[in-house]
């Protein structure tokens, strides 16, 4: 801003991995995953009225977009990061 940069850094996360914990505990416990299917439907409709919006250059109105719960930092997952696997020597595989 103004001509002035700023540099932030944050600490290593990883987000996938968590994610998939969380969704596999949603399936496991028959819990309705968040975000959910609802929330889905509902990026796919903005985005479908995005594309019809720049076809027709005129504002698009969605009707009917269901307001669901977000996400919150309770929801966090941490677990120690995964070590590089340990290199082994072996032969290359030929095609014999």
């Amino acid at each position: 801003m103004g001509g002035k940069t700023e540099t932030r850094e944050f600490k290593k996360r990883d987000q996938f991995g968590p994610e998939l914990l969380y969704f596999s505990d949603c399936v496991l416990k028959d819990k309705e995953p968040e975000p959910s299917g609802v929330e889905g439907l509902n990026d796919v409709r903005i985005v479908e009225a995005i594309y019809e919006s720049a076809q027709s250059g005129q504002a698009v109105k969605l009707k009917g977009l269901r307001k669901t719960s977000r996400p919150s930092l309770r929801q966090e997952i941490r677990r120690p990061p995964v070590r590089k696997p340990r290199r082994i020597r072996v032969e290359a595989p030929t095609r014999q």
